[in-house]
C-alpha cells in the first residue's frame, strides 16, 4: 500500500507540460548531461510548448541521458509518442507531445544551434555545466 501511495506522488500523469520538463531536466541531470536548457516555445512553434535541451560528452553518454529519460518518466506514468535518431546517437529527439526533449553531440548542438535560434525565448538552465 505505501508503494501505491508513493508512486501516486511521483506520477507525472495530468502534469503540466513545465512539470514534465523539469522532471526531464532532473533525470538529464542526474546522469551527467550537460548544458540542460527549458525553452518556453509555445509562441514560436504550435508542435510544443516546451524544448529541453542537453548535450552529451559522447554518442555513447547521449543514448544513457535518452534511456534514463525514458526509464524515470516511464517509472512516473509518462511514454514518449516517438524517438528518433537513435541510429547515430548524435541527435537524439524525444517526442512526449508538448514537451520535445533534444539530446545532442556536443558537435550536433553546435551545428544545429537551437539555443540561438529560439534564443528569445523564455529559458531556464537547469545545470551550470557547460
Amino acid at each position: 500500500m505505501k508503494e501505491e501511495a508513493v508512486k501516486e506522488i511521483c506520477s507525472l500523469e495530468g502534469a503540466t507540460a513545465f512539470e514534465i520538463s523539469k522532471a526531464i531536466a532532473e533525470a538529464l541531470d542526474a546522469k551527467k548531461g550537460r548544458d540542460i536548457k527549458i525553452i518556453h516555445v509555445e509562441e514560436k512553434t504550435v508542435i510544443a510548448e516546451y524544448f529541453v535541451l542537453c548535450t552529451g560528452n559522447s554518442n555513447t553518454q547521449v543514448k544513457a541521458l535518452v534511456g534514463e529519460v525514458e526509464y524515470k518518466l516511464r517509472e512516473r506514468g509518462v511514454e514518449p509518442y516517438n524517438i528518433e535518431g537513435r541510429d547515430n546517437n548524435s541527435w537524439i529527439l524525444m517526442d512526449y507531445s508538448n514537451v520535445i526533449v533534444h539530446v545532442f553531440s556536443r558537435e550536433a548542438r553546435e551545428f544545429y544551434n537551437l539555443d540561438k535560434l529560439y534564443g528569445d525565448s523564455q529559458t531556464t538552465s537547469v545545470s551550470s555545466e557547460d
